[in-house]
């Protein structure tokens, strides 16, 4: 086989069905290839950075594999912010760059980039593809390494010479990878240890992040809470791993967490831990964080396991496999006065919109909620005010339909995902909540968008301001807003909407947003709703950098 049909059989062998890729000219043999290929669909982007993150959001909206491909030098550099965001997050892709030659490499050739040296820090793994009959060992073993374990980005950089060559290795069924073993079952001994005590403990709190989604551990995770009793808090990437609406979510954590999770947490006996990192807008000021707790910590990856917080029982394994031992194990106690003081917390200090003028952007997000929570629905998101409101006033009941970065927090990531899970999920009904400054970071996409009859909805929530950097100005700078003010020189988001085949819609009245909102569901193909809110609404709760996080500003 030519190197080009190794890598389209091994696509179909991994049950990929889109890629997102821009071509150049050392991709050419690849993608002329792909044409032939008409059981693969793929999306033309509009920078290499948003086919990137449209496998991300298809990934994060499926469970599958992503897949982006991009030419040699700048379009492989373009790509790094979106490996770098699916790293921080823990999301499957498989990365394919062009490379120049192999006897030019190293020899600063037109378009060359150490692609491979530049994405090391930021992928799972990573393979320079220099010897032809490697290739099918190194394409197998470039989804198994993606998929497996905690998942992540792989990088697979292929060069010219590479993807033309005659190949005789087959491709494997299965990679030989002697030092890669991913553990799945955990320590009977240590489910034990963790089962005692939550069974001894009287203040006990559930802690979830995005490893339980990518474990498919959701339901498991309620059966859990129902059988012990236990109350649940969860990440932002842990957003749908338990459903809002069930009296024991306390919602997110955190720097912008409610104020009854992070006062559950700061009052815990018994913290458990699954499928999350412990990162820094959780925990605030380490040595106040669950100070009366004895800790458990179920996680896949043992490299996460005590990294940042130091934990009394570390279970390393699978989310799912591991809550399937463990929940028989546990008694159902009713922690009455625990269970008092949260609905106390709870009624003092419910999510509520703060003071100021114009359109309130937590009246836009709850009133998009009320029109779609009876429909299959997923929210992606910018990053800024736009992604916490989101998070803090869509009420998420399922797992896989809340598409946000994390842990890298890149502006410009809404839209491209917004596309990429569209495409994953054409049967959703798929809304991108951004802000005016982000969703210019890769506004492009929106001709994307027409050109594939992709129907996403954006709602730019406008404030004329980079929203959050002029929050932190307002409260640690004494107002001094340097660099973020935007209302001058914004474009007409409904011209460009126009501009680029999208329907465009605007709102500046409390009284139009439920119409507008209607007419966007209504509207077939891509809309965009510029919603004018008043310009120095903050996101609150807020915990300062460095603060315990039961000391919140913006407390109600």
């Amino acid at each position: 086989m030519k190197g080009t049909e190794v890598i389209v059989q091994a696509l179909r062998r991994a049950g990929v069905k889109v890629l997102f890729g821009y071509p150049g000219g050392a991709l050419l043999p690849l993608f002329d290839a792909l044409m032939d290929a008409r059981d693969l669909r793929v999306i033309l982007p509009r920078h290499e950075q948003g086919a990137g993150h449209m496998a991300d959001g298809y990934a994060r909206a499926t469970g599958k594999v992503g897949v982006a491909v991009a030419t040699s030098g700048p379009g492989a550099t373009n790509l790094v912010t979106a490996i770098a965001t699916a790293y921080m997050d823990s999301v499957p892709l498989v990365c394919l760059t062009g490379q120049v030659k192999t006897f030019l490499i190293g020899n600063d050739a037109f378009q060359e980039a150490d692609i491979t040296g530049i994405t090391r820090p930021i992928t799972k793994h990573n393979f320079l593809a220099s010897n032809p009959e490697e290739l099918p060992e190194i394409m197998t073993a470039a989804f198994h390494i993606a998929r497996s374990g905690r998942p992540g980005p792989v990088v697979v950089d292929l060069p010219v010479d590479v993807t033309l060559a005659d190949i005789k290795s087959p491709l494997p069924d299965t990679p030989t990878l002697p030092g890669y073993h991913p553990r799945y079952d955990p320590n009977p001994r240590q489910i034990q240890r963790a089962a005692d005590l939550i069974n001894r403990s009287e203040r006990p709190v559930m802690y979830v992040g995005g490893g339980v989604i990518a474990s498919e551990a959701s339901a498991l995770v309620k059966r859990m809470a129902e059988r012990a009793n236990l109350p649940v808090t969860t990440t932002l990437m842990g957003l749908g791993a338990f459903p809002e609406t069930d009296r024991k979510a306390l919602h997110m954590l955190g720097m912008h967490g409610t104020v009854y999770a992070n006062f559950a947490v700061t009052n815990t006996d018994c913290l458990i831990a699954i499928g999350a990192r412990f990162d820094d807008r959780i925990t605030g000021k380490l040595s106040a964080f669950a100070p009366e707790a004895k800790i458990i910590h179920i996680d896949i990856d043992p490299t996460s396991v005590s990294k940042n917080v130091k934990v009394d029982i570390p279970v390393v394994g699978d989310a799912a496999r591991t809550l399937k031992l463990l929940t028989p194990k546990l008694k159902n106690l009713p922690r009455q006065e625990w269970w008092d003081q949260i609905d106390q917390w709870k009624k003092r200090h419910p999510l509520k919109a703060g003071g100021g003028k114009g359109v309130k952007p937590q009246y836009v997000v709850e009133e998009l909620y009320k029109l779609t929570k009876r429909r299959k629905t997923i929210i992606a998101t910018e990053v800024g005010q736009n992604q916490m409101w989101a998070a803090q006033f869509y009420t998420f009941t399922k797992p896989r339909t809340w598409i946000s970065s994390g842990g890298l927090g890149t502006m410009g990531f809404g839209l491209p995902a917004a596309l990429g899970a569209q495409v994953g999920r054409p049967d959703h009904l798929v809304v991108d909540i951004a802000g005016d400054g982000s969703i210019q970071m890769n506004i492009q996409e929106l001709t994307t968008a027409a050109g594939n009859n992709l129907p996403v909805k954006v709602v730019i929530l406008n404030n004329g301001y980079l929203g959050m950097v002029r929050q932190w100005q307002e409260l640690f700078y004494r107002r001094r807003y340097s660099s973020t003010l935007l209302r001058d020189t914004n474009p007409d988001f409904v011209k460009v909407a126009e501009a680029f085949g999208c329907t465009g819609l605007r709102v500046e009245r409390r009284g139009e947003v439920v119409p507008a909102l209607k007419k966007m569901i209504a509207t077939k193909g891509p809309v965009v709703l510029d919603v004018v809110i008043g310009a120095e609404e903050n996101v609150f709760p807020m915990v300062p950098a460095g603060e315990a996080i039961n000391r919140m500003m913006g407390m109600t």
